[in-house]
C-alpha cells in the first residue's frame, strides 16, 4: 500500500495543487461561500421515517423515506430515489438531496447501497458496482407498490459514485423515468484510469496484483485490508493533495461527519482492498445511448476536479441531455453547499419529465 501511496504522491500531487488554487482563485464569495453548508438539514415541511427492503438477491437495503405534509390521501405523487456519494451513506448528503426535494412535492427515498451504511452485505465496505445498480432497481420496486407513489414517474438523483450506479441501472430499468447525477465519478474509469488518465498500465497491474494476493490472506483468516476513501480523522497534513483537504473537510469533521451504528469511524469510506479492483471492470457509461428517449441531467461544478466524468457521460449520451456546469463549485461543494445546488434545476427537471 505504501508504494501506492508514494506513485500517487509523486505523480499526482502537482496536478491536484493546481486545480485546488486555480478553483480558490476563481471564488469570489470567499469564506461567505464557504460556510454555507447544512448536510444534517430537516425540514418541518416534510415528514421522514427508516425503510428497509429487500433486493432482487434477498439483501436488505436501508433507506429513509421523505413525505411532504401537504400530500393528498388518495392521491398518487412521482417520486425520486437519492444514492449517496461512494464510501458515504444516506446521512451523507442523500438525505438532503432527498428533503430539499420532497419539499417541492416529490415522495423520496434516500438509500444505503448494499455493503455500506444499515444495508446488507459482508464484509462491510466490499465493492460489487452491479450490487450497487440493483439497490437502485430494488427502490424502484419498493416506491413503485406504495399507494400514494405513481410507479409510472419514478426518477433518480445519483451523487457521486452512484452517479455512474443510477446510469447503470437505468440501461437495463426503463422504469426509471428521468436520471439525475451530480458531482458524479465513474467509478470505473476512475479506478481504472485515475483523474485525467493520470494511472499508467503498470501501476494498474500492479494494484490489481496487490489486492489479488490480498485474497490469500483473507481465505486463510487473515486481516482485511482497506484502501482509498478520506484520510482519516487528525491524519491530514499539509503535503497531502487539495483533493484530499476537499474530502476531509467533509467527511472528518462537524460538516458531513457521520458513522453509521456498529461501524469503526476510522473504516468509513475505505473500500476493501481485495475486492476494489471490480471497479475496473465496471463501464457504466458503455452503451449509454441506450437510456433515450429518456432524459438525462448531468450536474457538475466548473471548478470541480470530477468534472470530466459528466463531460465523458454527456458526450456519450443520446438527447434528451443536458450539461449543467454550477459556478464556482467544486465536486465536494455540491454534497452540502445549499446556497450552491441547483435545487431549482432538479425540480425543474423532474417536474417536466415525471
Amino acid at each position: 500500500m505504501r508504494n501506492v501511496y508514494l506513485y500517487f504522491k509523486k505523480y499526482f500531487l502537482p496536478l491536484l495543487n493546481l486545480i485546488f488554487f486555480s478553483m480558490l482563485s476563481s471564488l469570489s464569495n470567499g469564506a461567505e461561500m464557504y460556510s454555507q453548508t447544512d448536510n444534517f438539514y430537516q425540514s418541518n415541511l416534510v415528514t421522514r421515517q427508516p425503510v428497509n427492503f429487500l433486493n432482487q438477491y434477498q439483501m436488505k437495503v436501508a433507506g429513509n423515506l421523505f413525505i411532504p405534509k401537504s400530500i393528498i390521501t388518495g392521491q398518487k405523487y412521482p417520486a425520486i430515489i437519492v444514492g449517496h456519494p461512494m464510501g458515504a451513506v444516506k446521512e451523507q448528503s442523500a438525505n438532503l438531496y432527498a428533503t430539499k426535494m420532497a419539499e417541492q412535492g416529490f415522495i423520496t427515498l434516500s438509500i444505503d447501497l448494499s455493503f455500506w451504511g444499515e444495508s446488507d452485505g459482508h464484509p462491510r465496505n466490499a465493492v460489487l458496482p452491479d450490487m450497487y445498480s440493483e439497490d437502485f432497481s430494488a427502490a424502484l420496486d419498493f416506491l413503485g407498490t406504495q399507494p400514494f407513489v405513481d410507479r409510472n414517474k419514478i426518477g433518480v438523483i445519483g451523487i457521486c459514485g452512484s452517479g455512474s450506479f443510477a446510469i447503470s441501472a437505468a440501461k437495463i430499468d426503463p422504469r426509471l423515468k428521468a436520471i439525475a447525477t451530480v458531482s458524479m465519478y465513474d467509478m470505473g474509469a476512475a479506478t481504472r484510469n485515475g483523474l485525467h488518465h493520470t494511472l499508467t498500465l503498470q501501476k494498474r497491474k500492479q494494484i490489481i496484483q496487490q489486492a489479488a494476493e490480498q485474497r490469500y490472506i483473507e481465505f486463510t483468516g487473515g486481516k482485511i485490508q482497506y484502501t482509498g476513501g478520506t484520510i482519516n480523522k487528525g491524519k491530514i497534513t499539509a503535503s497531502d493533495s487539495p483533493i484530499a483537504h476537499e474530502f476531509y473537510d467533509f467527511y472528518r469533521t462537524a460538516r458531513g461527519e457521520y458513522t453509521p451504528s456498529g461501524s469503526q469511524p476510522d473504516l468509513t469510506t475505505h473500500p476493501t482492498l481485495s475486492s476494489n479492483p471490480k471497479f475496473m471492470n465496471f463501464y457504466p457509461f458503455n452503451d449509454i445511448e441506450t437510456i433515450s428517449p429518456r432524459p438525462l441531467l448531468f450536474i457538475t461544478g466548473d471548478k470541480a476536479h470530477s468534472k470530466e466524468f459528466s463531460e465523458d457521460a454527456y458526450r456519450r449520451a443520446a438527447e434528451p441531455k443536458e450539461l449543467y456546469y454550477v459556478k464556482n463549485a467544486g465536486h465536494v461543494d455540491l454534497y452540502d453547499r445549499v446556497n450552491l445546488i441547483p435545487f431549482a434545476k432538479l425540480t425543474s427537471f423532474f417536474k417536466t419529465n415525471l
